[in-house]
């Protein structure tokens, strides 16, 4: 068979042009106002309050785990030696860099933590042989160190590694793509770790009492299966606008498909384990954070994730056809990224009021989740402001815009 002509990106709109100062000025605004708003909301009263900072930990969380996804991602890229993503990784890399902006956004998390974290309570911490032996871990001025460290790690990953990608778009230089490769080994390892425990300080921590070694990688793959699912939007989006028709093709289209379904399948079977196995065994200490779950109203929320986070877009992404066309593809793609928000929901807000939330949806509930989203995506352009969307002058990329499916 006869391979198709490479494309010809000479006169391609590969930059963000004069759009980017109107997109990153409109959702910084926008963002700012919906955050104030936000503030407004909860400062009614004291259970409004509660209901903000939780629902902040929902939308942050959310944020985070796609910028860690697409850091994920992106080391995974240079670590492979990957050809097919070299034409998208650029958005990978604005993506993953927002892990400053998250810094920031993790503020309202210190300050709000005694509306968030029943380890605050030092009797309640005090009062039970289990919770005093976690009591030097779970501690705010620890936390917070920790936090630290992990944020120091991820933004001097994501940031280097995108600075030596930009660099390389001036220079053409072959050796920045074997220095971040090699920098990458080590990336990923420490990038393993570091997630894998501020997912326990983040969100495991909410009940002290519950403990699963599982819960790091529940929580990386909902997070790399969102960064996934973001990237045909973004890709749409940026086709719309006229940039990067030629560099972007249907075989790239069919990869990123194929991506969502097969984390659509291993996140399914990392719920299931972590479920199965603390069914079968059936201490108190493990089964009461899936109990709090299936009482209250809540095991409706769960049987939704089930068929809404695995079965529909399982089916859905069966046929290669849609896969391969890029306005069918942003369907399970929005789909799959309100099943992560759902899921996300459903691990934090079953702890709020002490345990006694029911489901519902507040007004906080949006415009934390539109403030935080407005500033995520108005940095994210304003970083790409004045720089090439395509690593145009990566060593592979004419392997990437030749690429094929099999």
């Amino acid at each position: 068979m006869t391979r198709p002509p490479i494309p010809d990106i000479a006169r391609e709109k590969k930059a963000p042009g004069t759009i980017a100062p109107a997109v990153y000025r409109a959702f910084g605004v926008a963002g700012i106002v919906l955050i104030l708003a936000s503030v407004a909301l909860g400062a009614r009263s004291e259970s409004d309050l509660d209901r903000f900072f939780n629902a902040w930990l929902v939308s942050f969380s959310y944020f985070l785990s796609i910028s860690l996804g697409a850091l994920f991602f992106v080391l995974l890229h240079h670590l492979a030696r990957a050809t097919w993503s070299v034409v998208v990784r650029r958005f990978a890399e604005a993506i993953a860099s927002n892990v400053l902006l998250m810094l920031l956004l993790f503020i309202p998390i210190l300050i709000g933590a005694k509306h968030i974290y029943p380890w605050m309570d030092r009797g309640l911490m005090a009062s039970e042989p289990t919770l005093r032996v976690k009591a030097g871990w779970l501690s705010l001025p620890f936390f917070g160190v920790r936090f630290a460290v992990y944020f120091a790690v991820w933004i001097w990953l994501s940031r280097t590694l995108f600075r030596r990608s930009v660099a390389q778009d001036g220079t053409g230089d072959f050796r920045l793509t074997f220095w971040m490769e090699r920098l990458s080994a080590p990336g990923m390892v420490v990038y393993a770790v570091t997630l894998t425990l501020a997912a326990f300080d983040l969100l495991m921590s909410l009940d002290p009492h519950w403990t699963s070694t599982i819960f790091g990688v529940y929580v990386f793959a909902g997070s790399v299966l969102a960064f996934f699912a973001s990237l045909p939007l973004v890709t749409w989006v940026t086709q719309r606008s006229g940039r990067l028709v030629r560099s972007i093709t249907p075989e790239h289209y069919h990869d990123m498909g194929k991506l969502i379904f097969a984390f659509t399948i291993f996140w399914a079977y990392i719920a299931f384990s972590q479920y199965m196995l603390i069914w079968y065994g059936n201490i108190p200490e493990e089964t009461v954070w899936f109990v709090r779950r299936q009482t209250n109203g809540w095991g409706g929320v769960g049987l939704a994730l089930l068929f809404g986070h695995f079965v529909v877009p399982f089916l859905f992404l069966l046929p290669r056809s849609i896969k391969r066309r890029l306005g069918l593809l942003v369907i399970p793609a929005l789909w799959v990224l309100a099943m992560h928000w759902i899921d996300l929901y459903w691990i934090v807000m079953p702890q709020a009021r002490g345990g006694r939330a029911t489901p519902g949806l507040h007004l906080v509930d949006l415009t934390t989740f539109l403030g935080i989203g407005a500033l995520f995506v108005g940095v994210a352009v304003w970083r790409l402001r004045g720089r090439s969307l395509i690593a145009d002058r990566d060593p592979r990329i004419a392997e990437s815009l030749a690429f094929e499916n099999a």
